[in-house]
């Protein structure tokens, strides 16, 4: 009975172990279009002070809000996807194109919900794109990034995908009406990090 007893006990150790680490599990991320039904999952950072605070938007208050955000900017954004862990909209990522003689550049933007920071996601996601974006944009020769100088979270993102780090630019733009000074990070579709990214 004791032997019993211990082996079922073993068994909801392993159990729960084994639920740990699926609950754990980080590595299943996906990007996908957006839609106007992730508004709910939306709102969990677009509320959040964390997330914004390097960003151009203030939080937002209402679904409605969201709604808009979704219809408006990233439905019809030149390229935007949805950050998904299990299917579940977790962040965004997105690459904008510059104009005119400038169009050999794209800028890379993500934000993601802070609950998930620091566990890889946007590293991976970073390089997912980055495997991509040289081929469905074939005209273009520099992924950039514009990071504030007190982002430590996104400038070792950055470092980890293999961006180059090229120097602070002071009071590059204004931040929630203040000037900020940002980093400027940079990835060329001739870098080999960027042929790795495809086979990762």
């Amino acid at each position: 009975m004791e032997q019993v007893h211990q082996k079922m006990e073993e068994d909801v150790l392993l159990s729960s172990e084994s639920t740990t680490e699926v609950e754990d599990d980080y590595s299943d991320i996906r990007l996908r279009l957006p839609d106007l039904a992730d508004a709910d999952d939306f709102m969990e950072w677009l509320t959040d002070e964390r997330v914004s605070k390097f960003c151009s938007w203030d939080c937002y208050t209402s679904k409605e809000g969201a709604m808009d955000y979704l219809a408006d900017v990233a439905i019809p954004h030149p390229w935007y996807r949805v950050i998904c862990l299990k299917d579940k909209p977790i962040g965004s990522i997105s690459v904008t194109p510059f104009r005119g003689n400038e169009i050999c550049r794209g800028e890379i933007g993500y934000v993601l919900a802070s609950k998930y920071w620091g566990k890889g996601i946007a590293t991976k996601a970073v390089k997912m794109v980055a495997s991509t974006i040289f081929v469905e944009w074939p005209h273009l020769e520099r992924l950039e990034a514009l990071v504030d100088v007190e982002n430590m979270g996104s400038q070792k993102v950055m470092e980890k995908v293999g961006f180059s780090r090229e120097g602070v630019l002071r009071k590059y733009c204004l931040l929630k009406g203040n000037p900020r000074d940002m980093v400027m990070f940079s990835l060329l579709s001739t870098d080999p990090q960027v042929n790795y990214f495809m086979y990762d």
